[in-house]
């Protein structure tokens, strides 16, 4: 397989996990809006849950790259999936709401992963 062909294919599952974390957040905000602290949190804990796979989701799109590639490809999915494993296990919502963003991060900044899958699609699999 390409190199063209094994980035797209990881780009292409990235962003539609980026998605679907994405419409969850959406819910959540929605459900907080409407005061519903249940369904906030049921929202936030499949957010946590959906990033806590990616990892593990990901390694057959891993396995065509070359081995440094795709050694430092897991260890950035592993950094994502800790994060919410570590979310989860504390089971702390504020931990899960605040997976993806840094410490300074202001409405309408981009997230660490939709910052990543830009890294991996200008540098490829030299991406460091």
């Amino acid at each position: 397989m390409s190199e063209k062909r094994r980035l797209e294919a990881l780009t292409a599952y990235l962003k539609e996990r980026h998605e679907r974390v994405m419409a969850l957040e959406a819910g959540a905000a929605r459900a907080l809006e409407k005061g519903d602290t249940q369904d906030y949190i049921s929202a936030m804990r499949a957010k946590a849950e959906l990033l806590s796979r990616l990892n593990e989701d990901a390694k057959p799109l891993l396995e065509p790259f070359p081995g440094e590639a795709r050694f430092r490809l897991a260890l950035s999915l592993d950094g994502f999936a800790s994060g919410a494993n570590t979310a989860l296990r504390l089971n702390s919502v504020f931990y899960m709401s605040a997976l993806l963003y840094p410490d300074d991060h202001k409405q309408g900044e981009m997230d660490n992963l939709l910052a990543f899958i830009g890294r991996l699609e200008r540098e490829g699999e030299n991406f460091s």
